[in-house]
């Protein structure tokens, strides 16, 4: 089967990583009450023996996710995310104009309910620096590096700055994004048909990770594109954003 049928890509391959280019709307592992459901472990595992968990991502969190080939590579390399070595850099859309150009926010984080988490003082240290890269009238592009590994992390930080990303149904303010939102005065549908919108999930992608090899100990460096949904979405806020 052809990697562009089964709709992920491989960035790196040796025998020790498996550096994966994760779309949008697939799960990191099976599910727990329906393992049927799209996943990368489940699919990745069509094509090679044996897979090792190292670290995830959000379901509708697009961009890169390290897999460790075996046992030696695995322990390694969840040393390094244990203690912090690991740089995430994470590309995100949020609502609007973020004043500061650099910022952080250090603000522990707990465990909710049904997947949810909150920013509580009893919660777990957590760490996220933000740098506003570009703003529209309604929006910020954000470069966002987390410091600690925690489940939603970025997620919620950006919900406590009151920036939640732009698309978010459990932290921010919309399911969807639609072009009629920036574009009311010269927008006209064609009579009998409905708007789609632009983009429909998180707007937050994974866009490089660097890390020391597990068998070389040298620091390696991955970088995944943008996605075509994500990049739709930049060139239409910069033709109707506004600056």
């Amino acid at each position: 089967m052809s990697q562009k049928k089964i709709r992920w890509n491989i960035i790196f391959e040796d025998d020790d990583i498996l550096v994966i280019d994760k779309p949008a709307g697939w799960l990191s592992i099976p599910d727990r009450y329906d393992p049927e459901k799209q996943n990368l472990v489940s699919s990745i595992l069509q094509y090679r023996e044996e897979i090792f968990v190292v670290h995830r991502l959000d379901r509708d969190t697009s961009g890169l996710i390290l897999f460790a080939k075996n046992e030696s590579a695995h322990k390694i390399l969840n040393e390094q995310f244990l203690e912090r070595k690991v740089i995430k850099t994470y590309i995100a859309f949020v609502d609007g104009i973020v004043s500061e150009e650099k910022f952080e926010v250090n603000a522990p984080i707990q465990l909710s309910q049904l997947g949810r988490v909150k920013i509580q003082k009893t919660g777990k240290e957590s760490l996220t620096e933000f740098v506003c890269v570009k703003h529209w009238t309604q929006f910020s592009k954000v470069i966002c590096k987390p410091k600690t590994g925690r489940l939603h992390q970025i997620r919620i930080h950006l919900q406590h700055t009151g920036h939640p990303l732009m698309i978010d149904p459990m932290y921010g303010k919309r399911k969807a994004f639609f072009i009629s939102s920036i574009k009311r005065k010269k927008f006209n549908l064609k009579k009998d048909t409905v708007e789609r919108p632009l983009v429909s999930r998180q707007t937050l992608h994974a866009s490089e990770l660097e890390f020391k090899h597990p068998t070389s100990g040298e620091m390696v460096r991955f970088e995944a594109p943008v996605p075509k949904d994500l990049r739709a979405l930049e060139k239409q806020l910069d033709k109707w954003g506004g600056v």
